[in-house]
């Protein structure tokens, strides 16, 4: 069995372009992270604008179940004022037949 001995220049091009192979690496990394990190704080901001949006419609429209009850509400005023109109116009029709 033979062993080949690397000299020590071919050592040390091995090395340097292993160290150099490895800066790649690390910066390419470095770069994709730093761009993943960026498309995350704008896809927080987007979903923070339409979660505040989101709250303001329903601030907006959380009374709606409410116009039940109103309409309730209106419906018998307009029962009563149709009423009142009925007697008012009974009177003034009693006012136009009376002596005066």
């Amino acid at each position: 069995m033979t062993i080949a001995l690397v000299s020590e220049g071919a050592a040390y091009l091995v090395w340097g372009v292993s160290l150099g192979l490895g800066v790649v690496v690390i910066v390419v990394v470095a770069v994709l992270l730093t761009l993943i990190v960026r498309t995350a704080k704008q896809i927080e901001e987007g979903v923070s604008g339409i979660w505040t949006v989101g709250q303001r419609i329903a601030n907006n429209t959380v009374h709606i179940p409410m116009l039940h009850r109103t309409n309730q509400v209106v419906d018998g005023i307009l029962e009563r004022a149709g009423g009142i109109d009925g007697a008012t116009a009974a009177i003034e029709e009693h006012a136009l037949d009376c002596p005066m």
